[in-house]
């Protein structure tokens, strides 16, 4: 449903979230390899996200990583989507016509719309530190 990139920035927060919730900041390295992901991939999804600043953070040098940004595990994971450039999956044409609306439905405009009503509520109610709870590391994640 969304890019890898977005993938990759979703499972580094949950991480993050999860493995930094006693102030701990993790290393890209730890990050890249318990999420599965390329460390030069993953410095490019934590780099955009930490620009962004409202999920993740970072600190350089000796004892830094990236961490939540404060108060950001509260947020909704449709703040991390839409720092990513995602939140066209979910309020754009499914079909990806630029002229699509209700007015001028596309093929799946009405049978999609319901499902992405749906989907837009789930992502806007879910925190990203609700989701990191409800993870369980050694399942999903190398460690």
């Amino acid at each position: 449903m969304f890019s890898k990139t977005t993938e990759y920035a979703l499972r580094a927060a949950l991480y993050v979230a999860k493995e930094g919730k006693d102030g701990r900041k993790i290393s890209i390295d730890e990050i890249a390899e318990a999420i599965g992901s390329p460390r030069h991939f993953t410095a490019k999804v934590l780099q955009a996200l930490s620009r962004d600043g409202r999920v993740i953070d970072s600190e350089r040098g000796p004892g830094g990583g990236f961490f939540l940004a404060k108060g950001s595990g509260q947020l909704p994971v449709s703040i991390l989507l839409e720092a990513m450039g995602e939140m066209e999956v979910l309020t754009g044409c499914v079909l990806g016509l630029p002229n699509c609306s209700a007015e001028r439905p596309c093929a799946l405009h009405n049978k999609y719309e319901g499902i992405k009503k749906q989907l837009l509520h789930l992502f806007e109610t879910t925190s990203v530190e609700s989701l990191s709870e409800e993870t369980n590391i050694q399942t999903f994640f190398k460690h």
